[in-house]
């Protein structure tokens, strides 16, 4: 019932599709690229449920365009309270995220659904990528620069709009602005200079992500704090206590490779803030930088310059906030 208004485009690459019952389906690859393929699902951050579908969407996407590569299928994951919801809400947050799988080029090919007291949804994304071409965790160098392309703050806020705290209609307007976005421009900025150090900034928070980065590349990241985009109010919220249990267990997972020299309390508990949907974090050869940055900005993408990559030494520590 809840597929039954859910229209979703032919398309050449699909050689056996859902329509007939399948329990899988077939599709055509294109030759002398390899596959990427991921899963993520998520509960709700927002009321409004296609909002919640394009935002679960996003995330999920998320994770093929932080290696380059280009989305090409995916399917549906949802747990779903029906005794609690009517299936109109589901209806809304399938057509939510499938309007973000069209955009992003990808073809729905199905999905899997139970019946859940708790309300989840995402995607399982199988993308395509030049495997001459992959932007890695592991692949920072010292003297690299990182690029940030979305603001933190999202677990902040969505904490706030929980609580219908003072001005949490405007706070539904930054997430949505921000969470929706989907990170193909900032992928295409991968291929367009051979990036090939990448991450997208999600659940262990922007700290967090940055230190899978430095300990896979065995490097040094120095995080200038000050330089991080923050969501609206991020700070003042941040400041009256509505920091999400998520950033504390972030910061205690992390803290014996970061070290915070002269940091505002306040704003290193952001730096841990779990993110939904958050941006790229591209680590960038110096000289590039520039560029780089101006040509996202020409894209009409964010681009903060965050930090520097050095050479790890014998330190234990791998990233440096200040």
């Amino acid at each position: 019932m809840a597929l039954s208004d859910l229209a979703v485009a032919k398309d050449e690459r699909l050689l056996v599709g859902f329509e007939g019952a399948e329990d899988a389906t077939v599709v055509t690859f294109p030759p002398g690229k390899a596959l990427v393929q991921t899963v993520d699902f998520l509960t709700p951050i927002i009321d409004d449920p296609f909002l919640f579908g394009q935002i679960a969407a996003c995330n999920s996407l998320s994770d093929v365009y932080a290696m380059a590569a280009t989305p090409y299928t995916a399917m549906n994951i949802v747990c779903f309270p029906d005794q609690t919801f009517p299936m109109s809400v589901l209806q809304d947050i399938l057509r939510g995220g499938l309007s973000k799988i069209e955009e992003s080029g990808a073809l729905l090919v199905g999905g899997h659904s139970v019946r859940d007291p708790e309300l989840k949804y995402g995607l399982s994304v199988t993308g395509i990528v030049d495997p001459l071409n992959i932007a890695k965790n592991s692949s920072l160098q010292p003297g690299d620069v990182l690029i940030l392309t979305k603001p933190i703050g999202s677990g902040i806020l969505g904490t706030a709009i929980k609580g219908r705290w003072d001005k949490y209609t405007q706070y539904e307007e930054e997430i949505a602005h921000w969470l929706t976005k989907l990170n193909n421009i900032a992928a295409q900025a991968l291929t367009v200079f051979n990036v090939q150090a990448c991450t997208d900034i999600t659940g262990f928070g922007l700290v967090g992500h940055v230190l899978e980065m430095a300990m896979a590349s065995h490097c040094l990241v120095r995080l200038s704090a000050k330089d991080v985009p923050l969501m609206i109010d991020a700070y003042e919220l941040a400041s009256i206590g509505l920091v999400s249990g998520g950033s504390f267990s972030n910061k205690k997972h992390c803290t014996s490779l970061v070290e915070a020299q002269d940091v505002d309390p306040i704003l290193e508990d952001i730096l841990y803030d779990p993110q939904t949907s958050g941006g790229l974090v591209l680590g960038v050869v110096a000289d590039q930088a520039p560029a780089v940055s101006q040509w996202l900005q020409d894209h009409g993408e964010l681009a903060a310059i965050i930090g520097t990559v050095e050479a790890a030494g014998q330190s234990c520590t791998r990233v440096l906030i200040s």
